[in-house]
């Protein structure tokens, strides 16, 4: 009976453990806090399999010239890559030089909503 017991409760935690699990990021194309020329498209790799309808993210310019002003949204689309795994966001025309901000969320097939944001510059 103990053996059993002991069973089910390794394996219970085990069970919880995998259900805690929340897609994590593992890299940015433009990196946080980068300069960079002129990007193409941003680009967020996560740990795990991401739900396209629940995922997306919002490209913002948020200075120009030096100056900083009010967030202006960026005109694009954000997708899910063939990997499952990457989020892409690619905007309508190519980045001006300024500084930009981009708020994300994803959902992954644990159905846990992370969110997340970090800022980079184009020269």
């Amino acid at each position: 009976m103990r053996r059993v017991f002991l069973s089910t409760a390794v394996a219970l935690l085990g069970l919880a453990g995998a259900a805690q699990a929340h897609p994590k990021l593992v890299s940015a194309s433009p990196a946080p806090n980068a300069t960079v020329t002129k990007p193409a498209r941003v680009a967020l790799r996560f740990t795990e399999k991401l739900m396209p309808k629940f995922s997306g993210a919002d490209l913002m310019m948020t200075g120009h010239g030096g100056t900083t002003h009010a967030p202006m949204k960026v005109a694009g689309t954000a997708s899910v890559g063939a990997d499952g795994r990457t989020l892409v966001v690619t905007p309508k025309s190519p980045l001006g030089a300024g500084s930009y901000s981009l708020a994300w969320h994803v959902v992954s097939t644990d159905t846990h909503r992370v969110a997340g944001n970090y800022v980079f510059a184009v020269k």
